[in-house]
């Protein structure tokens, strides 16, 4: 949690944001590519051999890829502040710093020639466009799933109070201790989102723009929750263990998560309650001084090849940012975008950086606040 101090950075939008230089042309790659990533985004066969989009690429390349997994966005935020590695796949409550951080630098879309193939939803959207300025290159984007033991639940929950509130569940035990909880600030978006279903006069329109009253509203729920959680994740092979060995029975999840579960043969499922769910769409950024830019630019295109797309999207549980990809792939299947919610990308709130000036006038609690409390919260005060 240590960490979190030093990543407590208000973002001055009001500054003005100068643009870097972006590249003109690619040349001969420098023989290597450090990216960091989130677990399972980068794959190369050492999981399962029938998921590998690094090898091809390294053949045709000659460009080596090493991966450093990050566990949170704010993981990701310093490792890039650290330096020394070529790109990120950031989600949005990442991206913004990065960009404002000035950590990353613009891209040049007319050296990727697939970017007219990625969803139209996508190419401009917030987190990653300044002033019509790209920052990146969307990669993929999915909700975060409330996971849970089939054992445990004689049918799917259908809402988020089941990790919220104290509940007897359907196999006659308390949920205290047995539930968790996501160890990082955006995760207070969660609350927020769970109030603005169960607590409509507070007032809460986005929850990552919230007023005093509201965000003192999610912290006091989150407090509440304090009690039931029995560990704060954000190492999804940790959670794994967790389901697998140590009678977690439910949690905000990724779908990825969920797919090692079942495919080893554990009794999980997951579902999205009636209350919606947050969300991340992340997005592949180059480093200000990325040490090898014509391999980071050769990965940027490689990364929407419909059958990479489709095959992490058949991985991770997410959906792709090339609707292309979600036909025609064997692993993924035809109706494999659909499962994994193409149709419910209006109902997720994407992580995004919350920010003190959030529109018309309105004072918001800024990200340096949320970073702050949850710490609080996790410390019991």
């Amino acid at each position: 949690m240590k960490k979190w101090f030093g990543l407590c950075l208000s973002l001055a939008l009001v500054l003005s944001l100068s643009v870097s230089a972006q590249m003109n042309s690619i040349g001969e790659g420098e023989g290597a590519l450090s990216i960091v990533a989130w677990a399972g985004y980068i794959e190369r066969g050492d999981t399962d051999p029938a998921y590998d989009w690094v090898t091809d690429f390294e053949a045709e390349t000659g460009c080596m890829v090493s991966v450093k997994t990050a566990a949170t966005s704010d993981e990701m935020v310093a490792l890039m502040n650290e330096g020394g590695f070529d790109l990120v796949t950031a989600s949005g409550d990442a991206s913004l710093r990065l960009i404002y951080g000035k950590q990353v630098q613009a891209i040049n879309t007319d050296l990727i020639p697939s970017w007219s193939t990625v969803d139209e939803r996508l190419q401009s959207a917030a987190w990653h466009t300044v002033d019509g300025v790209h920052y990146g290159v969307p990669y993929q984007w999915g909700s975060n799933v409330l996971m849970y033991n089939t054992e445990a639940f004689s049918e799917a929950p259908t809402s988020w109070s089941v990790v919220f509130e104290d509940t007897t569940l359907a196999d006659g035990s308390s949920n205290k201790g047995r539930v968790q909880a996501f160890d990082g600030p955006i995760y207070i978006a969660d609350a927020a989102l769970y109030l603005k279903y169960h607590n409509p006069d507070l007032g809460i329109d986005d929850p990552y723009a919230l007023t005093r009253e509201q965000f003192d509203a999610a912290l006091n729920l989150l407090r509440q929750q304090r009690a039931l959680v029995g560990r704060y994740w954000h190492d999804a092979f940790v959670q794994i263990d967790d389901f697998t060995n140590e009678g977690v029975v439910a949690s905000g999840s990724w779908p990825f998560q969920v797919n090692l579960l079942v495919a080893a043969g554990e009794p999980i499922a997951s579902t999205i309650p009636e209350e919606g769910a947050t969300g991340w769409a992340d997005t592949t950024m180059l480093h200000v001084d990325a040490p090898h830019p014509n391999c980071a630019y050769k990965w940027l295109e490689h990364s929407l090849n419909p059958k990479l797309q489709g095959d992490l999207a058949a991985w991770f549980g997410s959906v792709p940012s090339v609707p292309a990809a979600c036909t025609g792939n064997e692993l993924l299947g035809e109706s494999g975008c659909d499962t994994n919610g193409m149709g419910n990308f209006e109902k997720i709130a994407f992580w995004k950086t919350p920010i003190a000036q959030c529109g018309d006038g309105k004072e918001c609690v800024p990200y340096y606040e949320w970073v702050t409390s949850y710490i609080a919260v996790l410390g019991g005060r």
